[in-house]
């Protein structure tokens, strides 16, 4: 009889230590906690735009945009500006419905994330890719993709997809150059600069020659992310994205490439 009561509490304790392990993972918000910076570049010379809206014409697009842009944006749409509105962990199967801890869905208009659209255009049909490279900063261009938190070691909770065409590339700064698909998701890591390499792992949507291409861009705290913990609250987090084109082969087009 003693050993079974205690072969009870044994498993009761398991128990408990394994919920506390899941809800580790996800913070509630106390502190103000945001994305303080975004800065979004295409690199691949004069042959791939984009812009917050769609244009009439390929000239009529832009090369860089800055947070201050897309706050402007993202009120403009969505009623609410984002410097003033914390993060929240939220989560997501699909790539498009966003839940709490609980379930509970998120509207994209509540700023407990972010979204916007971008609007891709090129001079050429190409496959764009995101680049960690900074080969382009010593002839005055951007440097590659980085995440930088207020608090070390904590870019890895956060994440940012682009869904174009019925698919969500998911970027996850923790997952190293490598991919996984699930159904029409598929989420994937970039190498550091200096092995950046153009491959299947990085690529995602492709472009038609002089065709606008909406893509939608989500900014989230991932909560089931075992870094997205109490530590968090109160951070900043500074996002820099850099775009590249491809061919079909993943070959680089020049940078000076018309």
């Amino acid at each position: 009889m003693g050993k079974r009561i205690y072969t009870t509490i044994a498993l009761v304790l398991l128990a408990l230590a394994s919920l506390s392990a899941v809800s580790f993972a996800w913070f509630s918000i106390a502190d103000f906690t945001r994305v303080s910076s975004l800065n979004l570049t295409v690199t691949t010379g004069i042959s791939m735009r984009f812009d917050l809206q769609p244009h009439e014409t390929f000239d009529e697009y832009i090369r860089t945009l800055g947070f201050d842009e897309i706050g402007a944006h993202i009120q403009e749409v969505f009623g609410y500006d984002p410097n003033s509105v914390p993060l929240e962990p939220v989560t997501t199967r699909d790539g498009a419905v966003y839940t709490l801890e609980n379930g509970t869905i998120v509207r994209n208009d509540e700023g407990k994330y972010l979204e916007f659209t971008l609007h891709f255009i090129a001079t050429k049909d190409m496959i764009v890719h995101l680049t960690s490279s900074d080969a382009l900063q010593s002839e005055g261009g951007a440097a590659g993709t980085l995440f930088e938190s207020s608090t070390p070691g904590t870019v890895e909770a956060m994440r940012i997809s682009f869904t174009a065409d019925g698919v969500t590339y998911i970027y996850d700064p923790d997952f190293g150059d490598r991919a996984e698909i699930n159904g029409k998701i598929k989420t994937f890591g970039l190498p550091s600069g200096d092995n950046m390499v153009y491959n299947n792992n990085n690529a995602m949507f492709s472009l038609e020659q002089e065709t606008d291409k909406p893509v939608v861009v989500r900014i989230w705290l991932e909560g089931t992310d075992e870094k997205c913990v109490n530590s968090l609250k109160g951070s900043e987090f500074s996002i820099r994205l850099r775009f590249e084109g491809t061919d079909q082969n993943n070959s680089l087009f020049s940078s000076r490439q018309k």
